[in-house]
């Protein structure tokens, strides 16, 4: 089994194997929320337009995600996951756009089986990569917007090839590093209230999101 590593959306377009798209702030945590409470699926996509158009059409329920980190008007969620913690979304499609993640997703058409992966999910991913024995897998972080490299999905790349060599991982250290990067200050900034709706005071929206 070969793993190679790749980032932002030139490495999507260009995965091959058994693919995994990273984005651990917040796409992606916001999808594992959702299915966990009970969404049936979701379609990922790369514009607005597509997601309300697939919601139109009755081929989803519901739309959620973000443009520059803001939910359009007409979405019915934006994309955090302490936002759809609470809401039963049972037996649902939900369609998704992101500026980072669900552009990820699209952009990797080469990819024989493809995963939408975060910390939270590291776990899970691995084994659901290694069940089907790729002879290639590829790991993409995706960044900020797809353009510039982020702390939190490079660590996530290198926490989910230890788990898929074998390796625990050290989800302390994880934790350590991505608080200690660039993108963890964003989420405490008054000014930008809309990238914590509805967000526990007893919790940090960094740390949630990054417990493997």
């Amino acid at each position: 089994m070969n793993i190679s590593i790749h980032s932002l959306l030139e490495g999507a377009a260009q995965a091959t194997g058994t693919v995994a798209v990273i984005d651990v702030f917040r796409a992606f945590t916001t999808a594992a929320v959702v299915l966990a409470n009970g969404a049936r699926r979701i379609i990922m996509v790369s514009t607005v337009e597509e997601a309300l158009g697939l919601r139109d059409t009755g081929v989803g329920q519901i739309c959620m995600g973000e443009v520059e980190g803001k939910p359009p008007a007409a979405f019915d969620f934006g994309n955090s996951p302490f936002e759809v913690s609470e809401v039963n979304f049972d037996g649902k499609t939900i369609i998704q756009r992101t500026s980072a993640g669900t552009q990820g997703i699209v952009a990797a058409r080469h990819a024989d089986r493809l995963y939408a992966a975060s910390l939270v999910t590291a776990t899970a991913t691995a084994r659901a990569m290694l069940a089907g024995s790729p002879d290639q897998i590829t790991l993409v972080a995706m960044g900020d917007n797809g353009i510039n490299r982020t702390d939190e999905d490079e660590v996530c790349v290198i926490h989910l090839r230890n788990r898929l060599e074998g390796r625990l991982g050290d989800r302390r250290a994880v934790q350590r590093l991505i608080l200690a990067g660039g993108e963890v200050g964003r989420f405490h900034d008054p000014t930008r209230p809309h990238l914590y709706p509805r967000m526990p005071t007893s919790r940090s929206t960094s740390t949630a999101m990054i417990s493997p």
